[in-house]
């Protein structure tokens, strides 16, 4: 029996940051403020966070997201052997019609990969003592070391051949998921853009320019993430979100699961796939159909990118389309990304960012029961 969402209605994690918060990250780096001066006022918005979630109705309930820089940076540069190095030059697309170009920074690999120090267990260990609910971490998927740089990024004096590299990440972050573990942790989400990105041809394009197999890869990670969960306790629910970009309402990627479903919904012993469904950038839900029993798939219908709000019907119409595919009672609902993936956050209001919680739990409600 695999373990189960605790309410049908969920979220991807992070939301906008305060100002009071950003800015005093600001002075911290301008050596202002002392890191455990940020911490503190970290510390308030966060609890401040967990209560306005609770109160909006979630069961499941994060810190937001709150302490990092960009979703994946502030976690892998705490790895060993990690480092960062410029970014892949993309045009972020939008509804208005005007690129963000934005060069997202890509992990590139300087020594042996380990697990030097619990990375996100004190943080773990604040959220679930401001929250009565059920505590979510999210952390970046661990093909994030890979895909953007490719075997480039990897030196081959270092790492003569791939699978080394491959079992040393897997290792990591299995050192990671057990202080987690061992801290209570039992909700863990893992973001990932790169098996969204498979799905572009563009991307798919790129990926094999920088001597990728578009079709292999999508296996390849399959197994490094079930390696880096495998010694996760029976009981901690695994979740991994696939992302298309999120920065400042803009995607970088855009085509149908059909590329990495089997792969994705069969080959990766994950409880709940939290997918984006927001727009026909995300194609239909036929990829649905490769879902097997026991596990879910969280439907991203409500957009994150937009502050306008969807329509109740709309959303239980596409849900109805999604059962089509997959049983109902396999399916769940939630935004379909974060709405801060970045520091920069998205172009809507706190107000705006309530109503869309808001408006998945009543959907959820009235659908699930």
């Amino acid at each position: 029996m695999r373990n189960s969402l605790p309410l049908h209605a969920d979220h991807v994690g992070s939301f906008l940051r305060p100002k009071d918060v950003t800015d005093a990250r600001d002075a911290c780096q301008a050596g202002k403020i002392s890191a455990s001066d940020l911490r503190e006022i970290e510390n308030t918005a966060i609890a401040e966070l967990a209560k306005w979630q609770e109160g909006l109705g979630l069961k499941s309930i994060t810190d937001g997201e709150y302490r990092r820089f960009f979703f994946h940076t502030d976690f892998l540069l705490q790895l060993g052997g990690v480092e960062e190095q410029g970014g892949i030059e993309k045009a972020f697309k939008n509804d208005s019609g005007k690129d963000v170009h934005f060069a997202p920074p890509k992990m590139v690999v300087t020594g042996k990969v380990e697990h030097r120090k619990p990375i996100q267990k004190a943080d773990y260990e604040y959220l679930a003592s401001v929250t009565s609910e059920t505590p979510k971490v999210t952390i970046p998927s661990p093909t994030m070391l890979h895909f953007r740089a490719g075997r480039q990024g990897i030196p081959a004096d270092i790492y003569p051949e791939m699978e080394d590299f491959y079992a040393d990440v897997a290792a990591a972050y299995r050192a990671e998921v057990a202080s987690l573990a061992e801290a209570g942790c039992r909700y863990l989400q893992f973001d990932d853009t790169n098996l969204a990105y498979l799905c572009d041809d563009t991307h798919r394009a790129d990926a094999k320019a920088r001597g990728l197999d578009p079709d292999d890869t999508p296996r390849q990670y399959a197994q490094l993430i079930n390696d880096s969960f495998r010694d996760a306790p029976e009981d901690m629910l695994k979740a991994i979100h696939l992302c298309r970009g999120n920065f400042r309402s803009s995607w970088a990627a855009e085509g149908g699961y059909e590329p990495v479903a089997e792969i994705m919904f069969n080959e990766l012993d994950i409880d709940a796939f939290f997918l984006e469904y927001d727009d026909p950038r995300s194609g239909d839900f036929a990829p649905l159909r490769f879902l097997p029993k026991g596990k879910t798939v969280v439907l991203g219908l409500v957009t994150t990118k937009l502050g306008d709000l969807e329509s109740k019907d709309d959303i239980k119409r596409r849900i109805e389309e999604a059962a089509k595919f997959a049983p109902l009672d396999q399916l769940a609902l939630s935004p379909q990304c974060g709405f801060s993936s970045t520091v920069h956050g998205n172009d809507l209001s706190v107000q705006q960012q309530a109503d869309k919680i808001g408006l998945v739990i009543d959907v959820a409600k009235e659908v699930w029961g």
